[in-house]
C-alpha cells in the first residue's frame, strides 16, 4: 500500500503561534515531542521526556528504532543518537550514566581521528553540546582536535558544514581560538554567498541557510556575520513559514516518505518557536 498523508485540519489564524503550533503537537507529534513541547512551553516537567527517549535506546549505549524520523530501520545509528543528545540537552538532563554510555557508543563507531560518519557535519554539533554541558571522555579529547583541524582549515561551499563548525565553536572551552575561527569562517560566508540574505528570492530546493540556522540563538558567534535588519528579514521568514495547521515545514535535506516528514514536523516546530523566542519574538 502506498504510504500516504492525510492533510491535517487547518487551526484558526487569530490565535497565536504558540496556540497554533500546540493544536499541530497535539494531532501529530509522537509522545517524545509532546512531552518535549510541554516542557519548553507549559511548565512540564523532564522525566516524562526521559522516560519517552529511553523507548528509542539499545542495548550497545545508542540509540534507534527512527527517534530521526529519516531513518526508519531499529539499529543504532549516529544521527539517531545525535537527536537523542539533544533531547536530553535540551531538558538538562547533561550528565550522568546515559551521556557516558552515549560516548562509549559515539567512539565505537568513529575513525581513529575521532570523527563521526559524516565528518563535520555530525561530528562539529556534537562536540560543541558536549562541551557545553561538562562532559569529558576520551572519546572527546580526538574528536575535539579533529574539529579543530577541519574548522580551521575549512573551504567548504557546504552550508551544512559551516553551520557544524559554528555548533562546535560555540561551545568549545578555548574561546579565544573559538572566536577567531568564527571570524575566519563568517569572512568565507560573506565571499562564498552562502546566506540566504535575501528570503523572498529564496529559489526552491536552495541549499543555502538562513542567517537564523546559522545563529539559532544571538548568544552564538553566528549573530555577528549578519547585520539587525539581516536577521530581522530571517526571522520574518521563520514566522511566516508556519502552515495552516500550525506546524512548520521541514526544509532540505528532508526524509524521504510522507508518513516521515509528518513525524519530523513537531520537532522543528518546537524548534522554530525555541528560535523566535530567543531572538525576542513574541510567540504566545
Amino acid at each position: 500500500m502506498a504510504d500516504t498523508a492525510v492533510p491535517l485540519p487547518p487551526t484558526p489564524t487569530a490565535r497565536s503561534p504558540l496556540a497554533r503550533a500546540e493544536h499541530f503537537v497535539w494531532l501529530t507529534a509522537r509522545v517524545l515531542e509532546r512531552h518535549l513541547f510541554a516542557y519548553h512551553f507549559r511548565g512540564g516537567a523532564a522525566a516524562p521526556v526521559e522516560t519517552a527517549l529511553d523507548a528509542y535506546r539499545t542495548p550497545d549505549g545508542g540509540y534507534g528504532h527512527a527517534l530521526d524520523p529519516a531513518l526508519r530501520d531499529p539499529d543504532s545509528q549516529v544521527p539517531h543518537t545525535v537527536y537523542a543528545l539533544r533531547v536530553l540537552d535540551a531538558v538538562g538532563r547533561r550528565n550522568g550514566p546515559l551521556v557516558e554510555q552515549m560516548c562509549r557508543y559515539l567512539a565505537s563507531v568513529s575513525t581513529s581521528d575521532g570523527a563521526l560518519p559524516g565528518a563535520l557535519t555530525a561530528t562539529g554539533p556534537v562536540v560543541g553540546l558536549l562541551h557545553r554541558n561538562g562532559v569529558w571522555h576520551a572519546w572527546l579529547f580526538r574528536a575535539t582536535e579533529f574539529c579543530w583541524l577541519r574548522t580551521e582549515s575549512l573551504r567548504s561551499r557546504d552550508p551544512y558544514e559551516i553551520r557544524a563548525a559554528v555548533a562546535f565553536l560555540d561551545s568549545v572551552p578555548d574561546r579565544r581560538r573559538a572566536e577567531a575561527a568564527a571570524d575566519r569562517l563568517g569572512r568565507l560566508l560573506r565571499e562564498q554567498h552562502l546566506a540566504v540574505l535575501d528570503p523572498a528570492a529564496r529559489t526552491p530546493g536552495e541549499r543555502r541557510l538562513l542567517p537564523h540556522d546559522y545563529a539559532p540563538t544571538p548568544r552564538s558567534l553566528a549573530r555577528a556575520w549578519f547585520t539587525d535588519d539581516e536577521m530581522a528579514r530571517s526571522l520574518d521568514f521563520l514566522a511566516a513559514a508556519q502552515e495552516q495547521d500550525g506546524g512548520w515545514p521541514v526544509h532540505s535535506p528532508a526524509p524521504g516518505t510522507p508518513n516521515a516528514v509528518l513525524e519530523a514536523r513537531p520537532g522543528v516546530t518546537i524548534g522554530a518557536l525555541r528560535t523566535l523566542h530567543a531572538h525576542g519574538r513574541t510567540i504566545t
